[in-house]
């Protein structure tokens, strides 16, 4: 089995790698948080236009590149590494991942694929809500056809980016019980659009999420995304993938915490010597250095996985390792760099925050040992 990635995937990580660290240091990053806007439109207009990574893992007849999950795990472990907040999982993994699979006959599909590789529309998916927990069927917002439109009622619950996206995918329910994986369905929505009233709110990592509260919104029928009641065949394998872009994102920041952790240990001194010389420290960093090292094959083997009949299996198996990584990894950082780990003023603390974030989105260590241990 060849591990290695093709001359074009090198090609794509060192271009995207040498951006970032030239572009996207930390001071920059911190700048980025404290905008009004959570992100920055140089930078999404740097991925479209100079970068091309946009479209990496959209088919070159929407104008991308033909790449898939390879090409998002690549961006994904890069943007892990630069801390970088702009909402690449959100729109190219997740927004991409759904229209794809619509797009067969979907001229409105077909064309927000076209925006997405040219940097002019951003993706938000609205799909849990307050009970839905990691039961992402678990839905009550309602869709009800009238006429010649649907009219949507309901609460989401921590749309992540949704204040920075130009559309949004609300998944509501148009049948069934309120738990039943049949019977949802999928809809283009303008965030601008009457009878919606979002509260944003920023995230522990730096990040934005909003309350979405829709009230008798009115929308056209093409406005409709697949076919109706069928939502979570879509979802389903576009949540996975989620799951291992996480994944890959996580293993850039867990880098990023052991070789900032390595390099403060090698310069500050205790009792007139490095905190390397110390055997305790020593012994905490070869520790970390394991964890990154699991997590990296662990990551490896759900993307090699992927498409086979055990994905989901292996993708959980995954996601709760890198979980625990990251919380495991993230907590010996701080402990090694001190109460000055978690000052605004010091980037390791911002990666711990991004890890635990990491942790939670879906599904936790407790949700994937579960998953893991039903489908085994």
């Amino acid at each position: 089995m060849d591990f290695n990635y093709s001359e074009e995937q090198k090609l794509m990580r060192s271009t995207l790698r040498k951006y970032l660290t030239d572009n996207y240091d930390f001071l920059t990053r911190q700048e980025v948080v404290a905008y009004e806007k959570c992100w920055r439109e140089e930078t999404w207009a740097a991925f479209a236009k100079e970068l091309g990574i946009l479209g990496c893992s959209i088919d070159e007849a929407y104008g991308g590149l033909g790449g898939g999950i390879v090409e998002n795990s690549i961006v994904m472990e890069e943007i892990g590494r630069a801390l970088a907040i702009e909402p690449y999982l959100e729109t190219v993994v997740i927004g991409a991942g759904i229209l794809k699979r619509c797009a067969d006959n979907n001229p409105r599909a077909q064309e927000l694929l076209n925006g997405i590789v040219t940097g002019e529309v951003r993706i938000a998916l609205a799909l849990t809500e307050a009970q839905s927990r990691y039961n992402f069927c678990n839905i009550k917002t309602q869709a009800t056809l009238m006429g010649p439109h649907w009219h949507l009622n309901g609460w989401k619950a921590v749309v992540s980016a949704a204040h920075a996206a130009t559309h949004w995918i609300v998944v509501a329910r148009t049948s069934g019980e309120q738990t039943d994986s049949n019977g949802l369905s999928m809809f283009i929505v303008d965030p601008n659009a009457k009878g919606i009233t979002p509260r944003n709110y920023p995230t522990v990592d730096g990040r934005c999420a909003s309350e979405v509260y829709l009230d008798q919104v009115s929308l056209a029928r093409t406005e409709l995304l697949g076919s109706p009641d069928n939502a979570w065949s879509v979802l389903k394998p576009v949540i996975t993938e989620a799951q291992i872009a996480l994944c890959s994102e996580g293993v850039g920041i867990l880098e990023q915490l052991l070789s900032q952790t390595v390099d403060y240990a090698k310069q500050r001194k205790q009792f007139a010597t490095t905190l390397s010389k110390f055997q305790v420290i020593q012994h905490r960093l070869v520790d970390m250095f394991i964890a990154v090292e699991q997590a990296k094959s662990m990551a490896l083997m759900a993307l090699l996985h992927y498409g086979g009949p055990d994905t989901e299996r292996y993708t959980s198996a995954a996601k709760a390792f890198i979980s625990k990584a990251c919380n495991k990894v993230g907590k010996d950082a701080i402990q090694i760099h001190g109460g000055m780990g978690m000052s605004d003023e010091v980037a390791i603390g911002h990666y711990f925050k991004r890890a635990t974030m990491i942790e939670q989105q879906y599904g936790n260590r407790d949700y994937h040992i579960r998953r893991y241990t039903a489908l085994s």
